[in-house]
């Protein structure tokens, strides 16, 4: 980043996400009945905290299975509307939408004008022609936009989906699903409703879904019903049968927040968000579940968050809107100047004139003339009012939302989609861009993470070298690891270093102890429907790409229960009996496993942050840490998200006491939280380090390359992350917000206004020291209006710094654009399109109508044709004037022209032939005899196109109007050039295709860009694990294969 490209700053928002103590002793609350005192104190909780509630209902009631009892509360079907208009409403409010534009305003008040005979010097039709045009070419381009959306909610809506009806599948559509429906879902399909999940074909009722469509996230998370409804599983019998009453708060916009109460054989049961899965959903890696509907349609909380659409304008429409009102303004004062003077006039001299030019009837006075002249001053000269641009701005804009959808570089491929734009309103918007606000997930990154070099006992593994030793690149070249030797090894996983897989096959000690605390230290969950087939269910996916890590590497975590863990060590089954979980939290950044091996030896295995390990390592690691500190940095520079891994052998009565003591705290009701905590620090500590992982989250192509030209294009970049820190500068490094040559970087971590306040004054002070002067208008506002609005103008810092808060205008190629993204600068400032370019092309226009004038009128002045009759009647002097002014336009619009294609040619020079194609026409001998009321003027065009004077007209109106234009254009360069001017002499320059921006160099930094993976890992699947509900007999018994050793 540079100066002159401005301030980039990168907002990595940092979600702190607290964990009450109602998460750790969910488990056992879920599942216990209470009484009706605490459902009916439960419910009135409910109806107190309820936010965003519908004002018409507070809490919601429904009975599984019954849609007659349902339906009496009102509840809309599952139909959803996105689109803006329908067939009734349609051209009312489409119209209502267009008069707010000025110009259709005053044209529709100006047919009312011409309505009034005593002041209309025009027919009527004269402005509802082009009236209707206008509005007709926006009404059409508005009808596509809205059918596009009908038809992508006829798509939504005619779904279909498995209902559960009288012991039966039904399948029905969409639109037609109700509150208290029973439905199936299967795997990979989109979740219906917002519904309560009954039971699944997954261990214990999980189901497994994917909410990329809700938040962005591709990772899976895990949902999980209660045992009173998972033990119907399939049955239609049961689940028809299901007449489960549920009591919930109102349909609300709050995605991870649902209380609710089920009543089910006189028992009740506690409901929250981790029961209830959300229309938007895709159900992965489940084979089939069932749900009990809650919301549908417009309830549901994916449309609550949607809001209702409206009618959007752009910078151009309401600059248009203010260049129109000067319009305004200008031609009243025209027109009163005009009627001033005609009254004046009819006073003087018109009021003794009346012999040869009487007054109308109802002209009493020349002050009532003056009056009436002003308003057909008004209707005469409407032409000043361009409502004609308005029908060029929408037909161009209608043509670049086709542009983009044809644009083949916009192409996804892998996907098959195509670039679409889904409104012609706000195309030209593209052109303006100043702030980007992006997602990490799914955005920056695939979300894809591999495990890439690892640190084992101070040694580093995950280098590719060639046969002189030099580092090279991983290429498709590169010759992969042969895993061949391990049956059970992933055929995805891809490793390039082969010191590592000969240390696992030479029994190194470390390297084993190391891969086999990968293969403990978690909480995912294996699936083997095919023997030999392990998927792996994790809620974070660093985790599954650690343990994918070391189940090729020879340790494969096959299968768990709630005490044990299967591992499958270099073809050896062994199982380990697991003593406690200690999970991850943010305020942690760790996780433990404390497990008993077959040999009967207690073994603690941890990883998490360097930040935190370090600090409880055994004295005796002090070299191999500094060591592995080293590798941690040669991996935070290469954006890697990084770990450290130890261990710790534990003393068996050592154990016992602290399981004791951490029975206690599991079971505290009082500061549970805090009691786990301290229990937690005493077991550990006095870690051996075993080594550290560095885990590649995969950037989207192209993602710093496209960042860096955003930053040359003056694009300040936000990135929205609900990661940690650490994980935040990691990416802003990798993805090029933050580069190694910055000045410095800021750090807010206020929890308050004022102390934030304090923290960003302090950073401008930094990065502009002037700030400081009492006349900085900044702190000008903030010293004596502190309540007035004030708009903070933007600056540029005297250096390079980054933040971190816990066009097509142009006629070149998109390689010189992409080259240049400064060339995306005006844009921006609207350069091209502004109050003083429109001052300019006023005074401009100003002095082609002098010249348009002037040039015939002394031209035919006194001229005669050839057979001696006169050519200075006014309507030969008015074809005269309107012909060179439409080819003083056409060459104008020729010289501004670039890159010339057939269609260019055929539109600029075909609407100049087809000009005096309909100018033959009107003048015709057969028009005028046919209605010689209507065209009285035969043979004018003919005779007039045969002057020389009036080519000699053109050629001369010509050349002064556009001889102007060439010499400022020529000299505006040279004496007042601007960034764009100075790029295109560069690119004019060029003979040659631009050579590839020269590869970034990265520098080592501290351990602040580290330990990405324990900031932005989740917390897992420990409590259920350890709870013993993720196994059963019958799902051994279906899922199962002996173990071969």
């Amino acid at each position: 980043m540079s100066a002159e490209s401005g301030l980039i700053i990168s907002f990595c928002f940092i979600l702190r996400w607290c964990f009450s103590e109602m998460k750790y002793i969910k488990r056992f609350i879920s599942e216990i009945p209470w009484n009706y005192s605490w459902y009916y104190s439960a419910m009135s909780l409910i109806e107190r905290q309820s936010e965003g509630r519908q004002s018409e209902e507070q809490v919601r009631y429904l009975q599984a299975n019954s849609r007659e009892l349902n339906s009496t509360f009102g509840y809309p079907n599952n139909t959803i509307k996105t689109s803006r208009y329908s067939v009734f409403n349609f051209l009312p409010l489409n119209l209502f939408e267009q008069f707010q534009r000025l110009a259709n305003a005053y044209f529709l008040i100006l047919l009312f004008l011409q309505l009034i005979p005593q002041i209309s010097s025009l027919a009527w039709y004269t402005t509802v022609i082009p009236l209707m045009v206008v509005l007709s070419i926006t009404a059409v381009k508005d009808a596509i936009d809205d059918m596009k959306r009908h038809q992508n909610d006829n798509q939504v809506n005619n779904r279909c989906v498995l209902v559960v009806m009288n012991g039966r599948i039904k399948e029905d559509k969409w639109m037609n699903i109700q509150v208290g429906d029973i439905i199936k879902l299967k795997n990979n399909q989109s979740v219906t409703a917002d519904m309560l999940l009954l039971s699944s074909s997954e261990p214990c009722g999980l189901t497994y879904i994917e909410t990329a469509e809700l938040d962005g996230e591709t990772n899976l998370k895990v949902k999980q019903a209660i045992s009173v409804t998972s033990d119907l599983e399939d049955n239609l019998g049961l689940l028809s049968a299901f007449d489960g009453k549920v009591r919930c708060e109102s349909p609300n916009n709050k995605l991870d927040k649902f209380t609710g109460i089920l009543n089910y054989k006189g028992k009740n049961y506690i409901l929250d968000h981790d029961k209830l899965l959300l229309r938007g959903c895709i159900i992965r890696n489940t084979d089939w579940c069932y749900g009990l509907v809650i919301y549908t349609g417009p309830d549901t909380k994916l449309m609550q968050n949607c809001g209702k659409s409206t009618f959007k304008r752009t910078h151009m429409d309401h600059l248009l809107n203010v260049l129109v009102l000067w319009i305004f303004l200008f031609l009243g004062s025209m027109c009163f100047i005009l009627a001033i003077g005609h009254g004046i006039w009819e006073n003087k001299r018109g009021y003794y004139f009346q012999d040869f030019l009487p007054w109308k009837e109802y002209v009493s006075s020349s002050v009532v003339s003056a009056v009436l002249i002003f308003w057909s001053y008004f209707i005469i000269l409407n032409t000043m009012v361009p409502i004609s641009l308005y029908v060029s701005v929408e037909i161009i804009r209608l043509g670049n939302s086709y542009y983009i959808n044809w644009d083949r570089k916009m192409f996804c491929a892998p996907k098959n989609t195509p670039a679409q734009a889904r409104t012609t309103t706000l195309n030209e918007e593209l052109g303006q861009v100043k702030y980007v606000f992006s997602d990490k997930t799914g955005t920056l990154t695939q979300n894809i993470m591999i495990f890439n070099k690892c640190s084992i006992n101070g040694i580093f593994y995950g280098g590719v070298y060639d046969k002189h030793g030099q580092r090279v690149d991983v290429s498709e070249e590169t010759e992969k690891v042969d895993f061949s030797y391990n049956k059970l090894a992933d055929p995805k996983f891809s490793f390039y270093d082969k010191t590592l897989v000969e240390a696992v096959k030479k029994g190194d000690r470390w390297v084993h102890l190391f891969f086999l605390s990968l293969s403990l230290c978690h909480t995912v969950m294996s699936e083997e429907k095919v023997e030999g087939k392990l998927m792996y269910q994790a809620q974070s996916p660093d985790e599954g790409a650690l343990v994918t890590a070391a189940r090729n590497f020879g340790f494969v975590f096959r299968s768990r229960t709630s005490e044990t863990i299967v591992v499958v060590e270099m073809g050896e089954t062994k199982v380990y009996q697991l003593l406690a979980i200690l999970d991850f939290n943010n305020v942690r950044k760790r996780m433990s496993v404390i497990v008993r091996t077959p040999e009967d030896r207690v073994m603690l295995f941890c990883k998490g942050a360097d930040t935190v390990l370090c600090r409880r390592l055994h004295p005796s690691c002090t070299s191999l840490r500094d060591v592995t500190m080293e590798h941690l940095d040669d991996f935070a520079v290469e954006g890697l998200r990084t770990l450290m891994v130890a261990y710790r052998e534990l003393d068996n009565a050592f154990y016992q006491a602290w399981s004791k003591k951490h029975s206690e705290a599991c079971l505290s009701l009082e500061n549970r939280e805090d009691k786990m905590s301290d229990v937690y620090e005493e077991i550990e500590k006095d870690l051996m380090l075993l080594g550290a992982t560095a885990i590649e989250d995969k950037l989207q192509d192209g993602v710093p390359e496209t960042i860096t030209t955003l930053n040359k294009a003056k694009i300040k970049m936000w990135v929205l992350t609900g990661d940690k820190q650490e994980t935040a500068v990691n990416i802003a490094y990798a993805c090029n917000i933050f580069e190694d040559e910055m000045d410095g970087m800021f750090i807010v971590e206020g929890k308050n206004d004022e102390t934030v306040r304090q923290e960003l004054r302090s950073a401008r002070v930094k990065m502009k020291p002037e700030s400081l002067l009492e006349s900085d208008p900044v702190n000008i506002y903030l010293t004596t209006k502190p309540h007035m609005p004030f708009r903070v103008p933007e600056e540029v810092p005297n250096g390079n710094y980054g933040l971190i808060i816990n066009g097509y205008s142009l006629d070149v190629n998109e390689t010189w654009s992409l080259r240049f993204p400064e060339l995306y600068d005006p844009g921006q400032h609207n350069l091209y399109f502004n109050k003083k370019e429109f001052v300019k092309c006023l005074v401009r226009g100003i002095y082609s109508s002098f010249v348009l004038f002037f040039i015939p009128m002394r031209t035919v002045h006194n001229s005669v044709r050839s057979d001696g009759k006169e050519i200075s009647d006014y309507q030969s002097f008015s074809l005269i004037v309107q012909t060179a002014l439409l080819c003083v336009v056409t060459t104008q619009i020729a010289l501004d022209t670039t890159y010339w294609t057939v269609i260019s040619h055929i539109f600029t020079w075909g609407s100049l032939g087809f000009y005096f194609c309909i100018l033959i026409f009107l003048y015709s001998d057969g028009l005028c005899l046919t209605f010689p009321n209507v065209f009285q003027f035969l043979g004018v065009a003919r005779n007039t196109l045969n002057l020389p004077q009036m080519w000699l007209i053109i050629i001369l109106s010509v050349v002064l109007c556009i001889l102007p234009v060439i010499g400022y254009q020529f000299l505006k360069p040279l004496f007042w050039p601007v960034n764009v001017d100075k790029i295109m002499d560069r690119i004019h320059l060029c003979t040659r295709p631009p050579l590839p921006p020269p590869t970034r160099t990265k520098l080592k930094h501290t351990s602040a860009r580290r330990s990405a993976y324990a900031f932005s890992h989740k917390q897992g699947f420990g409590a259920l694990i350890t709870s013993g509900k993720t196994m059963k007999d019958r799902v051994f018994k279906k899922n199962s294969f002996p173990f071969k050793k």
